[in-house]
């Protein structure tokens, strides 16, 4: 599981053509549910070290979210070989986001 913000957010092409598992994290470093929901992110992530975890800083003028139609932080989008296969809104417990990430990391 990756901790920090990317400063850059990637562009979508680069994203839609991602190979493998991968989430997607929209939030920003000062916002109070992203990071109440941590732990909960950390804690479905065991097991799961395959998988690719990108924290995009999301905001006013940021494409990558708007794209992704992301309203709400944080917003986890579970993506298989670049394409969402899930999406976690504000989780508030750890099995909504274990559950999207067996369905594109089924075998950890």
């Amino acid at each position: 599981m990756n901790t920090e913000y990317v400063e850059v957010e990637p562009p979508r092409a680069e994203i839609d053509v991602l190979e493998g598992p991968a989430v997607l994290e929209f939030g920003t470093p000062w916002c109070g549910y992203c990071r109440a929901a941590q732990p909960l992110i950390a804690g479905a992530f065991e097991g799961h070290a395959d998988v690719r975890h990108i924290k995009v800083e999301d905001g006013s003028g940021r494409r990558l979210g708007r794209s992704f139609g992301v309203k709400l932080w944080p917003t986890l989008v579970f993506l298989k070989d670049g394409v969402e296969v899930a999406r976690v809104v504000r989780p508030q417990g750890l099995e909504p986001v274990r559950q999207a990430l067996d369905q594109i990391d089924p075998a950890s």
